[in-house]
Formats: C-alpha cells, structure tokens, sequence
C-alpha cells in the first residue's frame, strides 16, 4: 500500500497530484504546457490561412467577373456568400462552445475551408479553354493577312443601323448551358470557406482562455491576432501573381495571346491561387486532430504549491478550478432584459449604425478597389492587387498598432478616447474628398465616347458605332478586340477603324490603311493601328499621388479604429460586453458585410458603356466603363456613408461627454471598467448569450 504523499514530499521531488491523488512527474504538467503552446501556433497558423484565403478571394474579382462573363453585381453576391455561410453556423458555433471537443471543432472548419477553396476550382477543369473575343484575319503565303474590313459577308450580324444591338447567335439556347451557371461552383465554395471559417476564432480563443494564465492570456491572444494579419498582405500579392499570369497558363503559348494585362479581356490565373489556399487550410487542420479535448490550467504545477493545495492531515489533494456551466434556459430568459438594456444605451446604438456604415465602406472598396485603379488609372488588375498588399496592408495594420499604443501610453480614458478618434476621422474624410481631384480622362473609343473625326456619322443614336468611313466594312457591333489609332483613338475593332490590311501576328499585329484613323501630318486613310487600348498618360501620372492619398488616408482610419473599438467595452456594464460584441458583429455583418458588394456592383454596372458578349451569345461582363461616371459613383458612395459616419461620431462625442463628465458619478466608473479593458478579447467568447460573439476585427474576414 502506497503512502501519502505529503505537499512537502511533492515539492522536494518534484511530484504533483492528479485529481486521483496520485503522484505525477513535472515532466507531464511541461508536456501538458507544451501542448499549449502546440495549439497557439497552430491557431496562429490558422487565422493566417484564413486571412490568406480570404484577401486572395477579394483579389480575384475582376478575374472571375471576366472568366465567366458576369456582371459586377453578381460578383457581389459570389463575395457576400461568405457572410451567408458564416451567419449560418454562428448560432450553433456560439452556444456549444466549450461543450465541444473544440480542437477537433477548428480541424472540421479548416477542413471544409479546403473543400470550399477546391470546389471553387472546378469550373477551370468543366470549362475548357478560355476564349476571349477578338477578329479573326486569315493570312495568306505572305506576312500580309486580308483586309480586316471588308464587305463580303462575315459571321455574325453586320451593323446595319449604328445603334448597340447585342448579336443573337444562330444557336439560340447556347446561354442556358451547363457553362453558363459555373460560377455557381464558386459561390458554394465561398459559402463553405465561411461556414468552415465560423469556428475559429471563438473557440480558438476560449480554448486559451480556459488554459492559460489570466495574466497571460491577452498577451496570446494578441500575438495568435498578429500573426494572422501576415495572411491578408501574402494573399494579395499571391493574387498579384496569379493575376499576372494567363489562365491557361501552361496549355497556351504566350505568344499565342494577342492581349496583356492591362486589357479589359485578360483573365489571370485565379484557379491557382486557390489550389494553394486549399492546401495551406488543409495544412492548417492538421495539428488540431492530435489535440485533447481539455487541458491543465498553465501554471498549474505552481498553483499545486500555492493556492489549489489544500492540505489535510498529511494528504494532498488538488481543487479543480471550478466552470460555471450556462444554462440554455437561463439564457434564453435574460436575452430581452439584456438586448433590452444594450439599446437602451444611446452610446452603445450609436456605435451600432456607425459600425454598420463603416462596414459598408471597407467592404465596398476591399471588393473593388482593385478594379477602380484599374479603370481609373489604367493600370494592371495585378499591379493594383500588388501595391494594396505591399503599402495599403502594412499601413493599416501600423495605424491599428499604434492606435492600440497611444491608448496605454497615455492611459487615454473614454472621453479622450472618443475625441481621439473624431478628430481622426475627420481628418480620413478630409483626405477622402481630394479623391475626387485626382481626375482623368475618359477612354476616347470612337463611337462611344468619342465621334469620328471628320466623319458624317449614319445616325443620331447615343451610341454611334458607324460613319462613312467605315460604312461598307460589315463590322459586327458585338465584338470587342480594340485598336489603337495613330490619332490617340481607339476603335472597338481594326474593321471599325476601316483597316484595310494587317501585318505580324499576336501582339505584334499592325493593321494599315486604316481609314477612319487620321495620322497626325498623314493623309486620311494612310494611318495605321496597333493593337489594344491606346494609353491614358494622364492618368498613368496622377496615379502615384493617388496611392500617396489613399495610404495617408488607410492610415488615419486604422489609427482611430482600435479607440474607436474600445468605447464600445467602457460604455456598457462588464457583464454584456460579450453580447455588445455580438450584437455590433450581427449588425455590422449582416447590413454592412452582406449587402455592401452587391449594391456596390449594381451601381457601378451602371456606368458601364459596352459589354462584352459570351462565345454563344448574351451578354458577358464589361469592357469600358465611363470612367468619370465610374469615379463619381464610386468615390461618392464611399464619400456619402462616412458622411454619416461623420456625423454619428460627432454625435457619439457628444454622448460621452455628457455622461462620463469629470467629477460625475459614471467617470468614477471608468476606472473600474477600464480594468478589464486589456482583457477585453478573453471577455468576449466567455458568454452564449448572442451567437457571434466575437470581436470585431474578426468580423472583417481577415483580407486587411
């Protein structure tokens, strides 16, 4: 028979006792710590693959607007998928919480991110070669090739009037094939990676939380945070490469592609990138297989010593500390007196609609940012992925770091806080309307923002496709393979141009005799055209202070958001800071998350001035925009929501200020909420009350 161990024996050898009362080497509490540490790195890694997978998601936007031919509007739809299938199993993730074996849990979340990145893929495989439009010219025995215009009949339908008609192909019921719904595949991919995402972060966090030391477990929390913010700045620049590459990247020649990247037609390679991301999520679910379902508090060995040994007679026994368990009932019989309480606290609704704004606005312009440069600026899709990742990220997350410092440096209570983050605000917005200044012309494309010089045009329609010059070509007016003039102009096809012959082959084709073209000290019809759009200068120019603007502006935003964050946990009582959180993420994600991109995308198809047109007819997705129209849209969207948000934040200071006045009762408050201030992200995920509870920055998918 075994003797009792007394708490002295057990400090001399170095002996702890289990819940059995049986002696257990240290070895095993320093294997149970290094467990651990085995799940932080593993949950870091986790929330880098997710924000890896989701900024590269938004990067790819344009390129799957183009590759199935659809409008921005539905590419809306595709990226507010993943807010759908987040909120779908937000319910379920929030009340089970530590009742699961949660480890396992994450593993079956980073799983189905996979599975949704895979399934996002399979439309490359279903669809065979991407085809982009472009004139066909047929090359005889010399290096000459036929005239491009020319009045025998061609395929398709000539223009006969000079106003847009979209071609209906002889195979009438082409759209409604299996290829047209393709991107069906990618929106329940995205619904996957959202439904497989929803676990993560609350039941990462409250894993730590229960197994780490108080003092020690926002100090986790904050570097697992961090280093998931690695993942937003590589997706972006994955999606830069991958955006640079053809599509077909390895079954196409390069040589054998007429367009570059910065041709409206070009479509990346967007599959790749996600075969990556699948895997990295796969990766990612490995470790949490081999993980228990519990484990001793950290520290532990040390409380033996100190404060969980209760001695008695010569026996040492170990007090488990104790979980208060929820009950659904009890729950469910609270939830109106608290959501009852949270509104009824002008500061904490006001904080709502000025969280639901900013939702809108940073969900509109991560979504389409990148093609705003693009249009605007007349740069690549990829060039424009590449500097959000390189600049934009980085200054973002500097501004939310600093913020965060300037916070505990001074020791900024809420009043000074709200004015903090006002006056920085204001500030964004200023920079924000000197947008507006950095203008640029409009693509000049004959026939649709620009007249043909010289030219008695066939018609007084909007759109005039159709002058004397070009009368007899038998042009098609669904066609989209522009030329750019020796006069600055381009034209939507060399047969619009009136071109009369080609030379070369690829991107080196040069067509001739061109006789809407007038050459400058050249005689009408003796000019030529090269392929692809002709180049905006201007606009290639005005776009290095653009960025310069939009990063001091990023910057400003970031700095005044973690402030802003705060007055949200030191303006409600300790016990519902979980279930603000929960309400501002429900709120935030379902009218600002959900709605933002397609509304942005509807509004923006708006400005569109020629679509393209599908291998089997119907239309496809945009050529050119009215860039002027595509700017004020935009930017004034962008400019009318934080005007509210303007507003709201003067009139949350307001608010603050009357109620935590310096010497009044709530200020003596501060102090006692302002306590739990750094343990703010251990708050959240202790309650059940509201599916969603987590913290906000989570609630941003994780592409900044």
């Amino acid at each position: 028979m075994d003797r009792p161990i007394t708490a002295g024996q057990l400090k001399e050898k170095s002996l702890f006792q289990d819940s059995n009362g049986s002696a257990v080497p240290s070895k095993t509490m320093c294997h149970n710590c290094s467990k651990l540490k085995v799940f932080l790195g593993a949950l870091a890694f986790s929330f880098f693959a997710k924000g890896f997978s989701g900024s590269y998601m938004k990067s790819m936007s344009s390129q799957i607007e183009r590759r199935f031919e659809i409008s921005s509007s539905i590419v809306g739809i595709i990226d507010g998928s993943f807010e759908i299938g987040n909120l779908m199993v937000m319910v379920l993730v929030s009340y089970l919480g530590p009742r699961v074996h949660r480890p396992k849990i994450i593993a079956v979340g980073c799983l189905i991110m996979s599975v949704g990145a895979f399934l996002s893929v399979m439309p490359q495989f279903l669809m065979g070669r991407y085809n982009y439009e472009r004139i066909t010219v047929s090359v005889d025995n010399s290096s000459t090739s036929v005239s491009a215009c020319s009045p025998a009949p061609s395929e398709g339908p000539a223009v006969t009037g000079a106003t847009e008609t979209l071609s209906t192909v002889p195979n009438a019921g082409c759209e409604k094939t299996t290829n047209s719904y393709l991107w069906l595949f990618v929106l329940v991919g995205n619904l996957l990676r959202g439904i497989g995402e929803a676990p993560i972060m609350p039941l990462g966090v409250s894993y730590i939380d229960d197994f780490s030391k108080e003092e020690n477990s926002a100090f986790y929390i904050g570097l697992v945070r961090s280093s998931g913010m690695f993942g937003p700045t590589l997706g972006f620049l994955l999606g830069s490469f991958c955006a640079s590459l053809w599509v077909d990247v390895g079954a196409v020649a390069v040589d054998a592609i007429s367009i570059n990247p910065k041709d409206t037609r070009w479509v990346g390679a967007w599959w790749l990138g996600l075969l990556i991301c699948g895997a990295v999520n796969f990766i990612a679910s490995l470790p949490f297989w081999f993980l228990p379902y519990s484990l001793p508090k950290e520290g532990e060995n040390e409380n033996l010593k100190i404060s969980h040994l209760s001695v008695q007679g010569d026996h040492c026994k170990i007090d488990p500390p104790a979980q208060p368990q929820l009950k659904f009932s009890d729950a469910v019989k609270d939830f109106l007196p608290a959501l009852r309480k949270l509104f009824g606290n002008p500061i904490f609704l006001v904080f709502v609609f000025l969280t639901i704004l900013q939702y809108n606005s940073i969900v509109g312009i991560i979504t389409y940012e990148p093609k705003f440069m693009e249009q605007q600026f007349n740069i690549s899709v990829a060039k424009a992925i590449f500097l959000i990742g390189v600049i934009l990220l980085p200054v973002t997350i500097l501004g939310m770091f600093l913020g965060g410092f300037l916070i505990k440096k001074f020791k900024l209570h809420i009043t000074e806080m709200a004015k903090f983050a006002c006056i920085t605000f204001l500030v964004a917005y200023l920079l924000n309307l000197l947008y507006f200044l950095c203008n640029c012309e409009v693509l000049q494309v004959a026939g649709l923002t620009a007249p043909y010089s010289g030219m008695k045009h066939l018609s007084s329609s909007k759109h005039i496709y159709m002058a004397s010059c070009n009368a007899e070509c038998s042009c098609k007016v669904d066609q989209w393979d522009p030329v750019c003039g020796d006069n600055g102009i381009t034209y939507m096809t060399a047969c619009f141009a009136g071109c009369k012959s080609s030379s070369g082959t690829g991107r080196n084709m040069v067509f001739h005799n061109c006789s809407c073209v007038e050459g400058r000290g050249l005689r009408l019809g003796n000019s030529s055209a090269v392929l692809g759009q002709c180049q905006r200068e201007s606009c290639t120019k005005a776009f290095p202070y653009f960025l310069a603007l939009q990063t001091a502006c990023a910057f400003f935003l970031a700095l005044g958001g973690t402030p802003t964050y705060m007055i949200m946990f030191r303006s409600v009582s300790p016990d519902l800071k979980s279930f603000a959180v929960g309400i501002e993420t429900l709120g935030g994600r379902v009218l600002g998350g959900l709605p933002a991109p397609i509304y942005f995308g509807a509004l923006i198809d708006e400005t569109c001035l020629k679509w393209g047109t599908k291998s089997c007819g119907g239309s496809g997705s945009c050529r050119v925009y009215d860039t002027k129209e595509f700017r004020n849209v935009y930017l004034g969207l962008i400019a009318g929501l934080r005007a509210g948000c303007c507003l709201l934040y003067l009139v949350l200071s307001v608010l603050i200020m009357k109620r935590f006045k310096p010497d009044g009762k709530e200020m003596a408050d501060i102090k006692n909420t302002g306590r739990s201030a750094s343990k703010e992200l251990d708050t959240v995920n202790k309650r059940e009350i509201l599916p969603g509870s987590r913290t906000s920055d989570e609630s941003e998918e994780t592409y900044m």
